[in-house]
């Protein structure tokens, strides 16, 4: 099968959006993602997938923390700033949850600790240990077939 049929078949699978962020010598970094899942109750764990090529790869090796941030559906423009899409923005401010950077406003603030890494094929598992949360009641935003969607949509 050829790589876009693959790519394809996996944007059939609506998922909420996030932006993983780290810090490393007091500068943050952040990247979207929808490569995220929960793994474990007991103890509380989360995945993260990242790209080798990715920078933000060698950043979360370096730090060892990370954060999850799911998006909130009046969030479109972060997901577009952190995938790399927008060149003109302004800066982006971050809150601290536990130490780690979290974005104000999303839906989900996640602050994990790295607890071991597996490089699969072309990207690398972060399993992150949760140290802490903080959740807003909005409506998340949605990703599926290279579009951004809202539950309200009709």
């Amino acid at each position: 099968m050829e790589d876009r049929q693959f790519r394809n078949a996996m944007g059939k699978f609506a998922t909420g959006v996030t932006v993983v962020a780290t810090e490393v010598d007091g500068e943050v970094h952040g990247m979207t993602a929808n490569a995220f899942m929960s793994v474990s109750l007991n103890p509380k764990l989360v995945v993260v997938s990242i790209a080798e090529k990715a920078q933000i790869r060698e950043k979360i090796k370096h730090s060892k923390t990370f954060s999850v941030n799911i998006l909130a559906g009046d969030q479109q423009e972060l997901s577009m700033i952190f995938a790399g899409q927008v060149k003109n923005h302004q800066e982006v401010v971050f809150d601290q949850l536990s130490g780690i950077p979290v974005l104000p406003g999303a839906i989900g603030q996640i602050a994990c600790e790295v607890t071991s890494e597996h490089v699969e094929g072309d990207h690398t598992l972060f399993i992150g240990r949760v140290i802490d949360i903080q959740l807003e009641d909005a409506e998340p935003l949605i990703y599926v077939n290279g579009k951004y969607r809202s539950l309200l949509e009709e």
